[in-house]
């Protein structure tokens, strides 16, 4: 059986493949942040919900999830996430999220992203 977490992590990570942002908002603290080191922090849901659908992106992501791994309130997510930019270039990446949970629900997500074709820019 699955933990109250993961099933949140699980959740929030198919609704993101669908862009469906009421579904991952529900999923989130109201104060949650979430940070890429180096390249943003967002604090709170509004700031969360206008990166749902990143602007230079195309429709929605495909994600998959290779591990999901969870101890005291911490679910570590790894996997792997595909997207169509608008400047024609296409994401091909790997992610390790880092989920701090609160009551089954997203207080502050870490990702750490890593481009597999090094030409990808985000300008």
């Amino acid at each position: 059986m699955m933990s109250v977490n993961k099933e949140t992590i699980e959740e929030y990570m198919n609704a993101f493949k669908v862009s469906d942002h009421e579904r991952v908002l529900a999923c989130l603290t109201d104060d949650v942040v979430w940070e890429m080191p180096g390249i943003y922090q967002h604090v709170g849901k509004e700031a969360f919900d206008k990166e749902i659908e990143n602007e230079n992106f195309i429709g929605s992501p495909t994600i998959q999830i290779l591990k999901l791994i969870e101890e005291n309130n911490i679910v570590i997510a790894e996997g792997a996430v595909q997207g169509m930019m608008k400047n024609g270039n296409i994401l091909d990446a790997v992610f390790c999220d880092v989920f701090e949970m609160e009551k089954g629900k997203i207080k502050r997500l870490t990702s750490y992203l890593m481009s597999k074709n090094a030409s990808l820019k985000f300008e």
